[in-house]
């Protein structure tokens, strides 16, 4: 039923959808009704995400804390490793949503396999990469020599889920590309569901300990790929794309994503700077940026969610060759970002008393974490601009500019916050180097965006 649905979505709605009212009022609330569209089940979906390791950790815990802390060098592992390839949803919405504009949904679906196809080579690449170094992996993040085993045995086990995770990135990439996110948030809940009583019949039920939390959440995660192909697969028949891949077309979605992994590698790097400079602080430091980041995480799932919104509509608006469309799109989302990061930031500054004392009790946190909230918060309406440009730029596909960006951005932030300790500052004046690095940002694609540049019509930039 679910996929019948989706074919009657791609084959009826769309192609109505590719050019906005001329009337300025009406164009207003077209929009709107497009980005909430999107962006709900895309917020939805992106929460759903990090629970999967929260219900890991739930379980595992009660195991005892050695088995706890090799999860928690496990997963730190296997985020890292998935979230370098983020590019596979990124890339492949933007593609997808392009050839969706022009009115051409066998192309768009062929293209969407080629970035399947791409996800399950690079997943069996890290998969034979994972396997054999899982000990010395375990140990270079770390790892107690009491928690290694536990952290070895999680992170092989799990390894096993990758391709499917990759598979779940590209798949969620071509079904945004569709403008569809409602299914991505249904696929996510049933996953997240599934994970959690498969990890609590084979840990406690089955007996099998941290081994049987990862092969839960291996047999969820294949649960949810399986899911996704059977979605696309159903529309690749009935608009007659191939599902042979493609060697030509596999090649174009690895260099199209080659800019992007640049992208986030350089805003890895900037995270893990500021965590490595908070850790020289000291401890109650180190605690207070932990939470610090935690909810600036968050956050960012929301701003992140119209930046999805973004992808889509802005791609098919280019792919259907209208400017004035791609245009208006732009800046009605970037009044989304402003007004949702003023929203988020007086949240924030509300909620300081509320949000504080569950995570600490220890005065020598809490003083920092007092200001560095503050910071956050009026950084907020910086972050929604950068993350609703981000993702017009992406669904421009103007990745090779947003890897430059980054890259500028990482040069201007490094030796500030590298300065932060050298120059006796504390945890408030790392934030200000974070929120200097949002700033940055914020001029690169606001400049970007300002010249026109990234507009680029057609089914293929």
């Amino acid at each position: 039923m679910q996929g019948s649905c989706i074919s009657y979505l791609w084959t009826i709605r769309l192609p109505l959808m590719t050019q906005a009212p001329a009337t300025p009022r009406r164009a207003l609330r077209h929009h709107d009704r497009e980005i909430i569209a999107l962006a709900l089940p895309a917020f939805g979906a992106l929460v759903a995400e990090p629970l999967f390791v929260m219900v890991d950790s739930a379980v595992i815990g009660h195991l005892g804390t050695r088995q706890l802390a090799g999860l928690g060098v496990a997963a730190a592992l296997l985020t890292t490793a998935v979230s370098v390839f983020v590019f596979l949803a990124y890339a492949t919405t933007a593609a997808v949503a392009r050839r969706v504009g022009a009115g051409d949904l066998s192309s768009a679906i062929r293209q969407g396999m080629d970035g399947i196809w791409l996800a399950l080579l690079l997943g069996a690449a890290v998969i034979v990469a994972v396997l054999p170094t899982a000990p010395w992996l375990v140990e270079a993040f770390g790892a107690s020599p009491a928690a290694a085993p536990y952290a070895t045995t999680y992170l092989r086990i799990s390894a096993l889920g990758i391709p499917a995770m990759l598979v779940v990135l590209a798949a969620t990439g071509v079904l945004r590309g569709l403008q569809d996110t409602r299914t991505p948030l249904y696929v996510a809940i049933g996953g997240f569901t599934a994970n959690a009583a498969l990890n609590v019949g084979l840990v406690y039920l089955a007996g099998l300990g941290i081994a049987g939390s990862a092969w839960g959440t291996v047999i969820a995660q294949c649960g949810m790929a399986a899911v996704y192909l059977t979605t696309v697969v159903r529309g690749a028949r009935r608009h007659g794309a191939s599902l042979r891949p493609d060697a030509a077309g596999i090649r174009a979605c690895a260099q199209a994503g080659v800019p992007l992994l640049i992208r986030t590698l350089s805003l890895r790097a900037v995270l893990m700077i500021a965590t490595a400079v908070a850790a020289r602080l000291g401890d109650a430091e180190i605690a207070a940026h932990q939470i610090v980041l935690s909810l600036w995480q968050l956050l960012a799932f929301a701003l992140d969610a119209i930046a999805i919104a973004g992808q889509a509509i802005i791609g098919r608006y280019l792919g259907a060759g209208d400017r004035a469309g791609a245009s208006a799109a732009c800046r009605r989302m970037v009044q989304w970002g402003i007004a949702s990061g003023i929203v988020l930031g007086v949240l924030v500054v509300l909620a300081r008393p509320l949000f504080i004392p569950l995570f600490t009790t220890d005065p020598a946190v809490r003083t920092p974490l007092l200001t560095t909230l503050l910071v956050v918060a009026v950084t907020q309406p910086v972050a929604g601009i950068v993350f609703i440009l981000d993702g017009v730029l992406m669904g421009a596909g103007d990745g090779p500019y947003l890897a430059g960006a980054m890259v500028v951005t990482l040069a201007v932030f490094a030796p500030a916050a590298l300065a932060v300790p050298a120059l006796g500052g504390g945890l408030v004046a790392l934030w200000w180097a974070m929120a200097l690095m949002m700033t940055v940002r914020m001029l690169t694609l606001w400049l970007r965006a300002r010249s026109g540049r990234w507009i680029v019509t057609g089914a293929s930039r």
